[in-house]
C-alpha cells in the first residue's frame, strides 16, 4: 500500500527527472556555446590525473629540461591490453608473479589490491614484473626473492623493470613507502628517473638499481629518502640520487658508473647523514660534459646541514663540492680526484679524513673553513684561500713530491743538512704513502700503487749519524765521522 506522502516524492522525482531530460535536449539543440566548452574544459582539468608531474621532476638545480618527453603508451605495446575498473585496495598481503609477462598491468593491479598499510610482495622466479608502480597510499614492498648487496658482482636477475620510458616508482606526497629485497631496473629509462617521489618517506633496505638515461635514478623532492644496503649503478651524467630539499640518510651505500654521485639541497630542521657511504666516479676530465662530483651540496631556502662520516668519494674531479650548507666531514677518503674539497660558500669543517688530489686539497672561495688532523696526498697545494674566505688548519700532514722537496743549509764547511719549513696548519712527511692507506682509496678503483712520498737519497743513513749533503742537495756518504763529529770535522786539526 502507497501512502499519500510516497505517492508526493514519487511524482516529484519523475517531475525532476523530466526537467533534467529537458535541460539536456535543450543544451544540445542550443549546440556547444562557449560556456558550455569553458566548463568541460574545467571539469576534465580538474579531474585528469597529471602523471606529466611524476614522469618530468623538476631537478632543476643542475640543469635545463627543454627536451620532450617520450611517453609509453601500453595501447601501443600491448594492444589487446585495457585497464580494469579502480578497485579499491582491501586485501592485506598481495603476492604477484607476472613471470616477465610486460603490458599485463598485473603489477599496477596488484598494488590496487593492498589496502594502506599492507604489503605488496612481488615474485620474479619467472622473469622480471614489467611494470610502472604508482604508489598513493603507505605500504611495504618485498622481493620474494631476496636480496644481498654483498653479493651484487653475482648479477642479481631484476625483480621489476620500468617500461621504456616511465619510471620503476613514483610515489605521492605524504605516503610511506618500504621497499626490501628488491632490484630495480631501468635500462631505458630516457627522461625518466627509477624512482620519483613528491614529498614523500621512502624507506630501503637491501635494494639494488641499475639505471640507464638522462635523470638520476632516485629523485626525492622533499620528505625522507633512507637508503640501507643499498646499491646503485648508473649510467648516466646526471647525480645518480638527487634529493632536493629533502632529508637524506645513508648507510652501506655504494654507488658508481654514473659523472656524479650526490646531490643534496637540505632543507631546515632534520640533519642529512651519510656514513659507510662509497661513491666511484667514471674519472671523466674536466672538460667532458658537466662537472664531475662526488658529493654536491646546494644552498636552498633554509640553511642546511649535512654529515659525513667513513665514506669513500673517488674518481670525481671535485670530490665535494659545497654551496651554500653546513657540512661536516670526518674520518673519510677523497682520492683520485683533481680538487679534494672545495668551499664555494658556506661552512665546512674536515677533520681526520684523507684527501688525494692532483692540483689543491682544500679550495676555499666564500665562507669559512676548518681542517684538522688530516693527510693530504698528491697535492700541489694543500690550502686554498680567497679573501672572501677564513680558514682555521692544524695538524694536517702532508704527503708530495711537489710540496714536500727538501731544502738545504750549511751545518759545517761546506757540509749542507736538509730541513722542511712547515706550511700554514700542516707539516711534510718523509717516506713512502702508507700502501694500505692507498688501497682503501685509490686502489678501490682497481689502480696499481703510487707513491706520493717525496725520498730523499741516502736520507736513512744521514738520520743514523752518517754523511752529509752537498749545496745541490746530493748525499756525501762519510763512514770516519758520525754523529755531531761530522759538523765538527773530528778533531782539533781537522776543524
Amino acid at each position: 500500500m502507497i501512502t499519500n506522502r510516497t505517492s508526493q516524492r514519487l511524482s516529484l522525482g519523475l517531475a525532476g527527472g523530466v526537467a533534467v531530460v529537458a535541460a539536456a535536449f535543450a543544451l544540445f539543440a542550443l549546440g556547444e556555446g562557449p560556456a558550455h566548452a569553458q566548463t568541460a574544459a574545467k571539469v576534465e582539468s580538474q579531474t585528469r590525473p597529471n602523471f606529466g608531474v611524476l614522469l618530468d621532476p623538476p631537478t632543476r638545480s643542475y640543469r635545463n629540461r627543454g627536451s620532450s618527453h617520450r611517453r609509453h603508451d601500453y595501447g601501443r605495446y600491448r594492444p589487446d591490453w585495457r585497464p580494469g575498473p579502480l578497485r579499491p585496495g582491501g586485501e592485506e598481503i598481495v603476492l604477484v608473479d607476472c613471470g616477465g609477462n610486460p603490458g599485463t598491468g598485473a603489477v599496477e593491479d596488484a598494488v590496487r589490491r593492498v589496502r594502506p598499510g599492507g604489503t605488496l610482495v612481488i615474485r620474479a622466479r619467472g622473469g622480471a614484473c614489467v611494470g610502472w608502480l604508482n604508489i598513493d597510499k603507505p605500504m611495504t614492498i618485498i622481493g620474494e626473492g631476496g636480496f644481498d648487496p654483498r653479493r651484487w658482482a653475482s648479477n642479481p636477475e631484476p625483480t621489476l623493470t620500468a617500461p621504456d620510458g616511465l619510471p620503476c616508482m613514483t610515489v605521492a606526497q605524504g605516503v610511506r613507502v618500504e621497499i626490501r629485497d628488491m632490484v630495480f631496473a631501468s635500462p631505458r629509462a630516457g627522461d625518466a628517473a627509477c624512482i620519483v617521489g613528491y614529498g614523500a618517506e621512502i624507506v630501503m633496505n637491501r635494494v639494488g638499481f641499475r639505471h640507464a638515461g638522462d635523470e638520476a635514478a632516485i629523485y626525492a623532492d622533499g620528505g625522507l629518502l633512507d637508503l640501507r644496503d643499498v646499491v646503485i649503478e648508473a649510467q648516466t651524467i646526471a647525480p645518480a640520487i638527487v634529493a632536493d630539499g629533502a632529508v637524506l640518510n645513508a648507510w652501506e651505500l655504494a654507488v658508481g658508473g654514473a659523472q656524479s654521485g650526490l646531490e643534496l639541497i637540505p632543507g631546515a630542521g632534520q640533519v642529512s647523514r651519510l656514513e659507510a657511504v662509497t661513491l666511484k666516479g667514471t674519472g671523466a676530465p674536466n672538460a667532458f660534459g658537466p662537472r664531475s662530483i662526488g658529493i654536491v651540496i646546494r644552498s636552498g631556502r633554509e640553511y642546511g646541514r649535512v654529515e659525513i662520516e667513513n665514506t669513500a668519494i673517488l674518481g670525481y674531479v671535485e670530490g665535494v663540492a659545497i654551496e651554500g650548507a653546513s657540512v661536516d666531514i670526518k674520518e673519510s677518503r677523497v682520492g683520485r680526484s683533481d680538487k679534494g674539497v672545495v668551499l664555494y660558500n658556506g661552512e665546512l669543517r674536515l677533520t681526520d679524513s684523507r684527501i688525494r688530489a692532483a692540483t689543491v686539497g682544500v679550495a676555499a672561495a666564500s665562507g669559512h673553513a676548518v681542517v684538522v688532523n688530516n693527510v693530504f696526498s698528491g697535492v700541489r697545494e694543500v690550502i686554498y684561500a680567497e679573501n672572501r674566505a677564513t680558514v682555521e688548519a692544524s695538524g694536517n700532514r702532508v704527503w708530495s713530491q711537489y710540496l714536500c722537496r727538501a731544502q738545504f743549509r750549511e751545518r759545517y764547511r761546506g757540509r749542507y743538512e736538509p730541513y722542511w719549513r712547515p706550511g700554514q696548519g700542516w707539516e711534510c712527511m718523509y717516506g713512502s704513502y702508507p700502501r694500505n692507506w692507498w688501497d682503501a682509496e685509490d686502489g678501490l678503483l682497481g689502480l696499481p700503487y703510487q707513491d706520493d712520498g717525496y725520498q730523499l737519497d741516502g736520507y736513512r743513513d744521514y738520520q743514523s749519524g752518517r754523511g752529509w749533503y752537498d749545496r745541490e742537495g746530493r748525499y756525501i756518504q762519510n763512514d770516519r765521522y758520525a754523529g755531531d763529529d761530522r759538523w765538527r770535522g773530528g778533531g782539533f786539526f781537522n776543524r
